[in-house]
């Protein structure tokens, strides 16, 4: 049975902004359902859309939500601070209820729906879940939230949208044999069957799922939001955009230039990098060194790939450990055979002792020969230099001591390596295997230096202080001193909430250019990101999803709770779970919460507090 239309679709009511002041509510467009017919504007439809706008962003007071084949929806009125129209759906039905409800008083009154009563935009929001099941309803939806979110940049093309919308409920709603029909019964009186205290205080109509805002009435919930992403770089905006100085690249080194893919959000922090790295090309002091300091999850690593992308740079990644030392950034150099002699017995017994301690490499040298360590150095530079000079240089840094250290292990490897000269043999013979670190810096590309809070000794990045210098320069163990490229780009990227991780020295601190504190995106980006990445297609319950990983990073960090990760990469598990369980309570118990923390009685505050209050378990009106 059809609606009374004349109830739902008064289209003598004035139209709301930005409507209000055109000529004419007849639009040259037409749903798919028009038959190619003219669409009229209708006042219901657009205050309902506008408020559910305003629900999702956060702007507006009000919600909607589903129990099971019932929708709710609590309409914040502009009769009063505390007048809310409260409305349950049947879509198996088309039965409506419905009250005006004063939050202040408690006291409810009858919701007439005519022409002299309400306009029924509050019946709309409700009948909006089941709107939204439409492929042309939501993606002229979506438009439109665009448009609204961006103070209606296009009016042409915001109102075209809100016709169609209007369109296409109008014949949803009017035609039962509508392949999309939507089953709505309202008498000629417009009386609607009142929601009463009982059933509030019943928990009759307590949403199982909120779609957006938050619900004061039917239920306490918390606000769930969905709002658009905001500016958006646009990757043919920004790739290769920020190259600093004409370069040829050779085709193995265009072949390490990152390709951002489709789906990657270019963040704001990368966009600062690339315009600081090539403003300052050519300057005295070029910026050429960054910090990503940051969470877990936040796309710091993409976050330096994408640097590479917009500086056309190929890109490269060294990755710290606890055990890290100078030599492992500097290279190896390795004997070709460590059979023969070197024709000095001293160098023989050496070498013997190195193979014991497990072989010839720069760190076992060091020992050998009792050199001083970085500590030392750090500690005390110019009574170290002194030791190892016999001269006395009160300014001497920890940079002037580690050069010789490097000088004399180098010359020391060499002699290790030299073997007698006979008819096959040149009197030397070893390999040196250059670092990607060494590498990136001679020729000019970029390096991720991923986790160097992990070091245990803190002094060892203070060796490569010199390299951080624009025409800093270290000796190789082959003797070739190496100069760093003027287009070397170093990006250091750190957590220092994770276990292990400790401060960087200030030294090293003081040499990076910028340093940007990545955060979790925003929720916007968040959904976006999540949704391009996991093929995810339902905007609202990832929207739901983002708001429980976010309130979860909120919830342990208030309770320091730090033993375990969350954010970007604990969403997208979560959601690729939930596609393959159907559950997406359960899926999340197994990604993001059990990862959250090791403690199980956070786990289930983690779940009572923060996940239960969006999501429920199958079984107590879940939805899925």
């Amino acid at each position: 049975m059809s609606a009374y239309l004349n109830n739902i679709f008064n289209f003598g009511r004035p139209l709301p902004e930005p409507f209000d002041t055109l000529a004419n509510k007849k639009v040259g467009v037409s749903s798919i359902y028009g038959d190619g017919t003219t669409a009229t504007l209708c006042s219901t439809v657009i205050k309902a859309v506008h408020a559910v706008c305003h629900c999702m962003d956060g702007s507006g007071e009000g919600a909607v939500g589903v129990i099971d084949h019932r929708t709710v929806a609590e309409y914040k009125s502009s009769m009063g601070p505390d007048s809310y129209h409260l409305v349950v759906y049947d879509s198996k039905t088309g039965a409506l209820m419905a009250s005006v409800y004063d939050n202040n008083t408690e006291t409810f009154e009858n919701y007439v729906l005519n022409s002299a009563g309400r306009d029924g935009a509050a019946v709309m929001m409700a009948l909006f879940p089941v709107l939204m099941k439409d492929k042309e309803f939501k993606e002229k939806f979506d438009e439109y939230r665009a448009c609204f979110a961006s103070g209606y940049p296009d009016l042409v093309k915001a109102t075209e949208c809100m016709a169609i919308l209007c369109d296409n409920v109008y014949r949803r709603v009017k035609d039962d044999t509508c392949a999309a029909a939507v089953t709505l019964n309202v008498d000629k009186t417009g009386n609607l069957m009142r929601v009463s205290q009982a059933q509030l205080d019943s928990g009759a109509f307590t949403p199982s799922e909120v779609l957006a805002g938050e619900f004061c009435i039917f239920a306490k919930t918390a606000r769930v939001m969905v709002k658009r992403a905001g500016t958006l770089v646009a990757h043919e905006d920004f790739i290769g955009k920020y190259q600093m100085r004409p370069r040829a690249l050779s085709e193995t080194e265009e072949a390490l230039v990152p390709k951002l893919p489709e789906w990657y959000i270019i963040p704001q922090e990368a966009v600062d990098i690339c315009r600081h790295a090539q403003a300052t090309t050519g300057k005295p002091t070029q910026m050429r060194n960054f910090l990503l300091r940051g969470p877990a999850g936040t796309g710091k690593t993409m976050g330096a790939k994408a640097i590479a992308a917009g500086l056309n740079l190929p890109y490269m990644k060294y990755t710290c450990s606890a055990g890290t030392e100078i030599f492992d950034f500097v290279g190896q150099l390795f004997p070709d055979s460590e059979s023969g002699s070197t024709g000095d017995e001293r160098l023989d017994q050496e070498r013997e002792i190195l193979k014991s301690m497990g072989g010839i490499n720069y760190a076992n040298i060091a020992k050998l020969m009792e050199l001083p360590d970085l500590d030392d150095m750090d500690y005390d530079p110019a009574g170290v230099y002194q030791a190892l000079t016999g001269m006395e240089k009160g300014s001497a840094t920890a940079q002037d001591c580690m050069g010789i250290v490097l000088d004399r292990v180098t010359e020391k490897v060499r002699a290790l390596s030299r073997r007698e000269e006979n008819a096959g043999n040149s009197g030397q013979a070893f390999t040196y295997i250059e670092t990607d670190f060494i590498k990136a810096l001679k020729n000019g590309y970029l390096i991720e230096l991923q986790e160097p809070s992990t070091i245990v000794q803190p002094g060892v990045l203070v060796g490569l202080n010199s390299l951080l210098e624009q025409g800093g320069s270290v000796t190789l163990p082959t003797g070739e001193v190496i100069t760093r490229h003027p287009d070397a780009v170093v990006v250091v990227t750190t957590n220092i909430s994770y276990e292990g991780c400790r401060g960087l020295n200030q030294s090293v601190i003081d040499r990076m250019s910028l340093v940007r504190d990545v955060e979790l995106p925003t929720p916007e980006v968040m959904a976006q990101r999540a949704m391009s990445i996991t093929g995810a297609s339902d905007e609202i319950q990832v929207a739901r999803m983002v708001q429980v990983v976010n309130d979860l990073s909120e919830y342990c960090r208030k309770n320091s709770i730090t033993d375990g990760s969350y954010g970007m990469r604990g969403l997208i598990d979560w959601i690729t779970s939930s596609e393959i369980t159907g559950d997406v309570y359960q899926s999340a118990l197994y990604t993001v919460i059990s990862k959250a923390t090791t403690d199980e009685e956070d786990r289930e505050a983690l779940v009572s507090t923060v996940l239960e209050p969006v999501f429920r378990p199958a079984g107590r009106g879940a939805t899925a």
